[in-house]
């Protein structure tokens, strides 16, 4: 028989600068209307004295829908200075994809997006090579061939914010695409743009890290998903992992394990995005599970 489906809730995540009573304030309230909590994690940065929390609370068990919600929380909001957000789980997000000529990440996107392991869209894909157009459009989703001119890169970036815009994008996802975006786009959709690369910066720069780090004769790889800033490759870090090789490992089995390693980690942080759970906190993230 097919499992029942997970109940509706509602997420509740904010962060403000900490004080005694947040809690309490935030507890009182979804008492008050019969909220039943279902997940909640908090945590306090002592240093930076920010506080950070996050709930989800079962939709049907209060009297009122998520704007309602909205507008029962906004006093408390008011009132410490928060930085809030509610989001009704079961809307879907809207995820658009970009890619270059390395396939593994986006085979893996696609994979989990039609077994429906997450609860998002994916509009179109974008990509400055044809290479994925037949895989992609089989999947029955827009295609976009964007060149990038490295004389004119502003004008392919120009184009792929519009695409981005007009599809509803809420995320994009950097699957291996291998252009470095405009500091203005990077700072047009601050916490939007999810990127994945190996874990050997900044020891083993440009072509062929693998290769480097197998002359190196390193023990462990590992990726890094992270959010895109203007600082290359130097953005909040969401997730991290590693692997253990050995002298035996050629540098093609490090490839390979390196491409199995980044698209597990892009998948888990990006279930972290897409469920709510990352903070940005200055260069770093709180992320809540």
């Amino acid at each position: 028989m097919p499992s029942a489906p997970a109940p509706r809730r509602f997420i509740l995540t904010l962060s403000c600068e900490d004080r005694v009573g947040i809690v309490a304030a935030v507890s009182a309230l979804l008492a008050r209307h019969g909220a039943l909590i279902l997940e909640s994690s908090h945590f306090a940065d002592m240093q930076a004295r920010r506080f950070f929390m996050r709930q989800e609370i079962l939709a049907d068990s209060l009297p009122f829908d998520a704007a309602s919600f909205r507008e029962a929380f906004r006093s408390i909001a008011s009132e410490f200075g928060m930085d809030w957000r509610i989001r009704d789980q079961a809307e879907r997000r809207r995820m658009v994809v970009l890619v270059s000529r390395q396939g593994h990440c986006l085979y893996d996107l696609l994979g989990r997006w039609k077994s429906g392991e997450w609860n998002v869209d994916i509009p179109c894909v974008i990509s400055n090579h044809e290479s994925f157009r037949g895989l992609v459009e089989w999947h029955g989703i827009a295609f976009h061939h964007v060149p990038v001119d490295p004389a004119r890169k502003d004008v392919a970036y120009d184009e792929i914010a519009r695409l981005y815009e007009a599809a509803g994008g809420e995320v994009m996802v950097l699957a291996r695409y291998m252009q470095i975006l405009s500091p203005a786009m990077c700072a047009r959709f601050r916490g939007q743009i999810i990127n994945i690369h190996h874990s050997f910066l900044p020891s083993f720069i440009g072509a062929r890290p693998y290769h480097q780090a197998h002359e190196r004769g390193v023990k462990l790889i590992g990726a890094t998903c992270h959010y895109v800033t203007t600082d290359l490759d130097e953005g909040p870090i969401i997730e991290q992992d590693v692997t253990r090789i050995s002298h035996a490992d050629h540098p093609e089995d490090l490839v390979t394990y390196g491409r199995d390693i980044e698209k597990v980690v892009l998948a888990r942080g990006l279930r972290f995005h897409l469920e709510d759970r990352v903070f940005l906190h200055g260069n770093r993230t709180v992320i809540l599970r």
